[in-house]
Order: structure tokens, then sequence, then C-alpha cells
């Protein structure tokens, strides 16, 4: 495959500029797919600006990937030229071992978990993300994206949809069930969505009432500002499974004064600082603090197909190329409604 475009970023303090990458012909049990839409997750930001630890640079972030098949190897039978195909946050693991047979490739206990971007293929070269325009994967680590979902609304799925989904369903979210949202991002509005669709009454929480409207549109049925003080004393008690999204400003025992005996609480945010936990706040109600990691290749078709019958989608602003540096700004500020997608096309322009 000839070389394609792509942004990249040279350090954590530098700034997205346009490029080319060279991918690899796809080998038997490869598939080949130009990318038309690739979602801006803020893991993304963290790993570009180095929140995390050390990053591989240059570095072109993006693991959230929705385009159209364009070559197949001679041995796949999972994929055809023209399917509409997707990838999330990892693009290959062992395969062998109980984790992997299992189906949560994200846990690997072999090789690990491959990552997308930021990570060393079985090639032994760095993995290169989607801000581009081409992508080559093994079958087996790629997603068929329901028809009914426009490719833009279905990349952000690939990441912020699976990451609500699992827990949820892992928890069992669904009539007779009440689930607090914690968090109203990109993340927070998947979550709303997902957890009406599977029956629950679902809350939000966020720090203001400005996207009350939003979230009632999305099928919540209650909206609650983490900033009044009387939210926390009407709502105590009150939740079966509450799910955080944020990863700042997090008050673990706070929250966990929300939730009813044996209830849960699941954080998808992953705070670049440790949080205070008292013991006590647990074993008063025999509550549950939990965490949730993505998930693996068969239950992220699962989520797509389930938000393809439920006509769910994330909410999106299409972006171009030149504009990644002002959506990881804006990302940052909280001002994302809700997820920026970057459309490819502008890359050529």
């Amino acid at each position: 495959m000839p070389e394609v475009t792509a942004y990249a970023i040279d350090s954590p303090t530098g700034s997205f500029h346009k490029t080319t990458v060279t991918r690899r012909d796809p080998g038997p049990t490869e598939i080949a797919f130009d990318i038309a839409f690739a979602g801006i997750c803020h893991s993304d930001i963290h790993t570009a600006r180095e929140e995390w630890g050390k990053s591989r640079f240059p570095l072109v972030p993006g693991h959230e990937i929705a385009g159209v098949v364009t070559s197949v190897g001679a041995e796949v039978t999972k994929f055809q030229v023209g399917d509409r195909v997707g990838v999330g946050c990892f693009v290959d693991s062992c395969g062998e071992c109980d984790e992997c047979r299992e189906g949560y490739q994200q846990f690997c206990t072999g090789s690990g978990m491959i990552g997308t971007y930021n990570s060393i293929g079985r090639d032994g070269e760095p993995t290169i993300g989607g801000y581009s325009t081409a992508f080559v994967v093994e079958q087996d680590y790629a997603l068929h994206i329901p028809e009914s979902i426009p490719l833009e609304n279905a990349a952000p799925l690939l990441c912020a949809g699976i990451t609500t989904y699992s827990p949820l369903k892992h928890w069992g979210a669904g009539p007779g069930k009440r689930v607090g949202v914690v968090g109203m991002g990109g993340l927070g509005h998947m979550a709303v969505q997902i957890a009406a669709a599977m029956g629950a009454e679902t809350i939000v929480l966020s720090r203001t009432l400005s996207k009350k409207d939003d979230g009632m549109k999305m099928g919540a049925s209650g909206y609650y500002a983490t900033q009044d003080d009387s939210t926390f004393k009407e709502l105590r008690g009150t939740f079966d499974i509450i799910v955080c999204t944020i990863s700042d400003g997090l008050d673990l025992n706070q929250l966990l004064q929300l939730l009813a005996a044996q209830g849960v609480l699941v954080n998808v945010g992953l705070p670049s600082t440790p949080n205070e936990l008292h013991v006590g706040g647990l074993i008063g109600g025999n509550k549950v603090l939990a965490g949730s990691n993505i998930g693996g290749i068969p239950e992220t078709q699962e989520m797509l197909d389930f938000c393809a019958e439920h006509d769910l989608g994330s909410w999106v602003e299409v972006i171009g190329g030149e504009d990644i540096n002002q959506a990881y700004d804006d990302v940052v500020a909280s001002k994302a409604r809700y997820r920026y997608v970057i459309d490819t096309s502008t890359f050529d322009a």
C-alpha cells in the first residue's frame, strides 16, 4: 500500500500537522480499508500530552475508526470489499491465553493487548492510529458496522460506546434498576443512551444543568447538578448502579453515599492522580467499587448491533484535520457536544 496522509504530533507540547505514513500491504488474514471518520477520544489527548506516561513520537492517535473495506487477504472469511468496518482500541493480542479465548482480548495475558496506536505491533513497528486515510488490520480485530448507523456516528462507538455498554450490561442495567451517570461528555452521553435503551431509569449527574435538555432527549428521566449541595442529599441511597465517566475532581466517598444497599459504583474514567477511599463507605451497605476497561471483540460487536437495534449513535461534531489542535483544547474545556469526529476526506484537500 502506498503512503497515506495522516495527522501527527511530534512532542507533548507540539501541534498536529499533516504528514504521510506507510501502511503495510494486507497479509493473508488481514483487511485494508479507507478510513472515513476517526473520533477524538480523551485518551488520545492524555497520550499525546504524555499525561499517562511516555509516548512514542511522532504519534498518530485515533482508536475510534470507521470506514469501508478496499481489499482483503486471500484467507479472509469475515469481510469482503465494500463492507463497513470499524476498529477500536486494540489491533492485536496473543489469541491463545484464557482471556483471549473467552473474548476478553483487552486483558490478554500472553503478548498483551496491542493498542491501535502508541504500541509495538507484531511486525516490530509502532502502531499508527486512525488520524489517517487508510488502515490495515487482522480480520479478527475488526468490527462490522451495521448499515443503519452513519459512519460518523458509529466511529465513537468503538471506544465510548463499548466503554459504557460493557459495565452497564455486566452489572445488570435494565427494567427495575436505577442508573446514575456521572458526567455528560463523550462517554457519559453514550452511557445515558445505552442505559435508557436497556430499560433502566437513568439519571444524569453533571457539574451544571447546561446540558439538561440534551440529556433528557437522550433518554434520561432526571438531571441533577453536582455543584448543588442539595443533589447529594436528595439522591442519597437511591442508585443501584452508578457509572462514573469523569477522571478529574472525583470524590469516590461522596458518590458511594448515593448507592443503595448492594449497589455498585463503576468507574470508567482514568484519573491521573490517586483517589482517597474510606473503606467504611463500602462496608456500610455491602456496596461495590468497580472498574471497567473497554470490551473484547465479541462484546463490541454486540454493542454495535444493540445500538443499531435501538437507533443509537454518538452525537458528533464533524471537523477537518486542520481543526484537531483546537478540538483537543475544546475537549479539555468540556466544550465538545459530544464527540469530535475527524472527516478524513479533508486530509487531501
